[in-house]
């Protein structure tokens, strides 16, 4: 696994998640296609997308139905790529939205190993290298980031930290796609701050390389905590992505 590879198979996810050509997010354009639902896309999507914006840093890449796309081939028109990701240029598209019934739900940065960077780091705790039939009963809030109740059988691989026979961290990942494993992370509160979360992101790395799999690690552009592991860890940005959903769907996750 290279970094030319690692970068081909993400730009290719993304353009199966968006109906698109890999190339399209390499453009200085923006590009709107029609989204289509597609069994190799990530399962997590919910597909067709409604209203998706994608960007690797170049353009960007809206995923759309027909109804809002004469109004977001508008909006891409009018501002830069970075602006199309931030307010205040964002709340003119939700106002789109909303009078379609939709709101902007989902924000998330995206990011790739940086092999020149990439370095596996020693936990100041034994560790342990977990299987589905290992953390079957780990499905609680204090692991809800590293696995997921709601899709256990996406969970494939996971890496514990233990204090003597406690586990104090744990980092899993899932198989979102078929080239691609997404990682998530949780320590204890009392054990954080000690390298526990860049130990076990790195050695779950390894791991997931060493499968000929590509690591991918999302974060909230808020959840500072997450975006400094990510990036110790040596992962870097690599794409952007706003996702509409339904204004019932956004007010049943707001309560």
């Amino acid at each position: 696994m290279d970094q030319k590879t690692i970068w081909e198979i993400a730009l290719r996810q993304s353009a199966i998640d968006s109906n698109c050509a890999p190339s399209d997010f390499l453009l200085t354009e923006p590009k709107v296609v029609r989204s289509r639902e597609n069994t190799g896309a990530r399962r997590y999507l919910k597909l067709p997308f409604y209203c998706d914006l994608t960007s690797y840093g170049n353009n960007v890449v809206a995923s759309v139905c027909e109804e809002i796309e004469e109004p977001v081939k508008r909006y891409l028109e009018k501002y830069p790529p970075a602006h199309c990701f931030e307010t205040p240029a964002l709340s003119v598209l939700n106002t789109e939205l909303h009078k379609r019934g939709q709101e902007i739900c989902f924000m998330a940065e995206y990011f790739l190993p940086d092999l020149s960077a990439f370095r596996v780091q020693n936990c100041p705790y034994p560790t342990k290298i977990l299987t589905p039939e290992d953390f079957s009963s780990l499905y609680v809030p204090a692991w809800s980031n590293a696995l997921c109740k709601d899709r256990k059988e996406l969970d494939v691989l996971a890496v514990g930290a233990y204090y003597g026979e406690t586990l104090i961290g744990l980092a899993g990942c899932s198989a979102d796609c078929d080239d691609m494993w997404q990682i998530g992370i949780d320590v204890l509160p009392a054990f954080r701050r000690q390298g526990v979360a860049f130990a076990l992101t790195t050695l779950l790395t390894k791991e997931i390389l060493d499968r000929k799999k590509v690591p991918f690690y999302c974060a909230a552009w808020c959840n500072i905590g997450s975006v400094r592991n990510a990036i110790k860890s040596g992962f870097r940005p690599a794409w952007v992505q706003v996702t509409s959903k339904s204004r019932d769907f956004v007010a049943r996750l707001n309560q």
